[in-house]
C-alpha cells in the first residue's frame, strides 16, 4: 500500500455514504435471538440484577412473542423460573409434558408461529442443589444425566420445539439425543448444541433470574470448560457436529471473541454467541450510572459478535437493538 500522503485512510470515513458504502459488518434483526425468563407466577416478576428483563408470565410471553415478530426477531430462546416446591434432586419436572416449557412453547406457537422456538436442554433450573445434571455423592453423573436430557428433549420436541438446545456439556449428549429424535421422528428438529461453555462468572445474574443461584452448591467446573482453554473448544466442538449438532454455541459471548472466530473459521459452521446475563448487566449499570452511552453501547457490543464471526446472538437487549435497527 502505498505511504502517505497518496494513501490517506480517512477519506472513506469523510461522509456517512462512504462509511456505509465500505462497511464490512452490517447487524440486522435477523441476527438477534431473545433470550426471555418465563415464569409459572401469576404476574411478571423483574430481575433484580438485570435492570429492564422481567420474569414473563405465560400470558405476557404471548405478547412478547407478537412483538418479536413485529420486530422481525427470528426466535426466542426460552429458560424457566419454577416454583421451588417443584424442584428435586433428579429435576425431574424437566420431563413433565404439561410442565412450563411445553406450556410456553404451544404459546408461542399459538401466537407467532413464524418465530422459531429454542429451548434450553439442561436440568438445573429443575434440580435443588443447582446443578445441570444428576448429582451422587458430590459428583455430576455423566451418562445418567445424558439419560434425561434425551427424555426432555422429547419433551420440548413433542409440543413443538424447533431447536432443541443442550447447555449442560455432558458428554456424548448430542450423539444420543439426536438418535432419540431420528427415531421418534423428529428429523427435523435442530440441535443448537452449547460446544463451548465456559465456567465462568458471568452467569451469576442469570443464577439469580432462574432461581438457581441460592440452591447452587459448589461449582461447575467439572463439566463447564476452563476459562484457560481455548484450543479444547475446538474438540469439544468437532465431537458435537460428528454427533449431529446442526448449529453451535459459543457462551459467554464478549470475553470469548477469540473462541468465537476460532471456531466459526475452523468448522464454517452457523456459530451463535450468547451474551450472556453479566455482560447485560455491566451495561445496564454502567448506562444506569451515566458512564456510557448505553444504546450505543449495546449496539456496539452486538456489532463485535457479527465482526468475531457469529452468525447470531443470543441476547437480552434483543427487542431494545431490534427497535433502534428498524429505525435505521
Amino acid at each position: 500500500m502505498p505511504a502517505y500522503p497518496a494513501t490517506r485512510m480517512r477519506r472513506l470515513r469523510q461522509a456517512g455514504w462512504t462509511r456505509r458504502l465500505v462497511r464490512q459488518h452490517v447487524l440486522t434483526p435477523d441476527d438477534l435471538v431473545w433470550a426471555v425468563i418465563i415464569s409459572d407466577q401469576d404476574a411478571p416478576e423483574p430481575v433484580a440484577a438485570m435492570p429492564g428483563v422481567n420474569r414473563l408470565t405465560l400470558d405476557t410471553l404471548r405478547d412478547a412473542a407478537i412483538e418479536a415478530r413485529d420486530l422481525g426477531i427470528p426466535a426466542m430462546a426460552l429458560f424457566p423460573h419454577i416454583d421451588p416446591a417443584r424442584k428435586d434432586a433428579a429435576g425431574s419436572e424437566a420431563l413433565n409434558p404439561d410442565g412450563l416449557i411445553p406450556q410456553a412453547i404451544k404459546v408461542i406457537k399459538a401466537a407467532a408461529p413464524e418465530i422459531g422456538v429454542i429451548c434450553d436442554v439442561a436440568l438445573d433450573p429443575f434440580t435443588t442443589h443447582g446443578h445441570d445434571g444428576v448429582m451422587k455423592g458430590g459428583v455430576i453423573l455423566n451418562d445418567a444425566t445424558v439419560d434425561a436430557l434425551v427424555e426432555q428433549a422429547l419433551v420440548q420436541a413433542r409440543a413443538g420445539c424447533d431447536v432443541i438446545a443442550p447447555s449442560d456439556m455432558m458428554d456424548g449428549r448430542i450423539g444420543a439425543i439426536r438418535m432419540a429424535l431420528e427415531e421418534n421422528g423428529f428429523t427435523d428438529t435442530l440441535i443448537l448444541s452449547y460446544a463451548a461453555k465456559y465456567a465462568s462468572g458471568f452467569y451469576g445474574p442469570y443464577r439469580e433470574a432462574i432461581g438457581s443461584a441460592a440452591a447452587l452448591t459448589g461449582d461447575k467446573k467439572t463439566y463447564q470448560m476452563d476459562p484457560a482453554n481455548s484450543d479444547e473448544c475446538l474438540r469439544e466442538v468437532e465431537l458435537d457436529l460428528e454427533e449431529g449438532a446442526d448449529m453451535v454455541m459459543v457462551k459467554p459471548g464478549l470475553p470469548y471473541l477469540d473462541i468465537v472466530k476460532s471456531v466459526s473459521e475452523t468448522f464454517g459452521v452457523p456459530t451463535l454467541a450468547f451474551q450472556v446475563s453479566g455482560e447485560y448487566a455491566m451495561i445496564e449499570a454502567a448506562a444506569a450510572n451515566g458512564w456510557i452511552d448505553g444504546e450505543r453501547v449495546m449496539l456496539e457490543s452486538l456489532l463485535a459478535f457479527k465482526r468475531a464471526g457469529a452468525s447470531g446472538v443470543v441476547t437480552y437487549f434483543a427487542p431494545r437493538a431490534a427497535r433502534l435497527l428498524n429505525q435505521g
